[in-house]
């Protein structure tokens, strides 16, 4: 039996993993997909559904949980990324945390601040959860709060399948099942007939060409000959023109 098999290791070391899922999972929080290779979003998926069902919950306990999995990241907003570059590292400091320490959760004017940095944990808890709690409720299910939408792009370098990652919106309907068949289901569905009617061949074996055109081939079935009902002498032509003579 193999153990320590689950998982991907993604050619990184333990400590280097547990920083990429981090990282993808608070930009996919951040804001709200996120570009990667699709075997790293399959398996950063599975650790956002798991904090966003702790979200859901909102208690204390899952609050510290998912903090200790997660950690915290500051977002900057958009409107003052300009503003916070050209600070220098005590203004973004004051910007990030408090006098006490202690990292801002909103978006909030301070004394001597034009803006303050969200916190990624804060929204996840305020934003995202209740969204997804309210989804629950409206289709009476639970998980399924992330789709993988596969690209045709390859990345440079190693041609590796890229991916979007991102959260299911609240008013997002399930994708119904499409009537028209397209031209893949269209060949599938030709070369389905034509090979259906034809004997499958044992595996493992090969049959000699006589073999199988005698299984392809049916043995025609002798029709018996039925015999020929006796008809009356009278009425045939030759009956009467003796008659005749007579």
């Amino acid at each position: 039996m193999r153990h320590r098999v689950r998982g991907r290791r993604l050619n990184r070391s333990a400590s280097h993993r547990v920083a990429l899922r981090r990282n993808l999972v608070q930009s996919l929080f951040e804001h709200g997909e996120v570009r990667t290779t699709v075997i790293k979003a399959k398996e950063v998926r599975a650790l956002a559904e798991r904090l966003i069902t702790m979200a859901i919950d909102g208690s204390l306990a899952a609050r510290q949980r998912a903090e200790a999995l997660l950690q915290d990241r500051a977002i900057i907003p958009k409107d003052n990324k300009d503003d916070y570059d050209q600070m220098n590292d005590a203004k973004r400091a004051k910007v990030i945390r408090a006098r006490s320490g202690r990292r801002y959760r909103a978006n909030t004017t301070r004394p001597g601040l034009k803006f303050t940095a969200e916190s990624v944990l804060h929204k996840l808890f305020s934003e995202i959860g209740p969204r997804m709690k309210k989804r629950n409720e409206d289709r009476a299910c639970g998980g399924g709060y992330t789709r993988i939408i596969r690209l045709c792009d390859r990345r440079l370098g190693d041609a590796g399948q890229l991916a979007i990652l991102q959260l299911v919106g609240e008013d997002d309907q399930p994708r119904e099942k499409g009537s028209t068949k397209t031209e893949r289901k269209r060949r599938a569905r030709v070369r389905y007939s034509v090979y259906a009617g034809k004997p499958r061949v044992p595996h493992g074996r090969r049959r000699s060409a006589k073999a199988a055109a005698k299984v392809e081939t049916p043995a025609e079935v002798p029709v018996e000959a039925t015999p020929e009902e006796p008809t009356d002498a009278a009425e045939t032509p030759e009956a009467s023109e003796s008659e005749k003579t007579e």
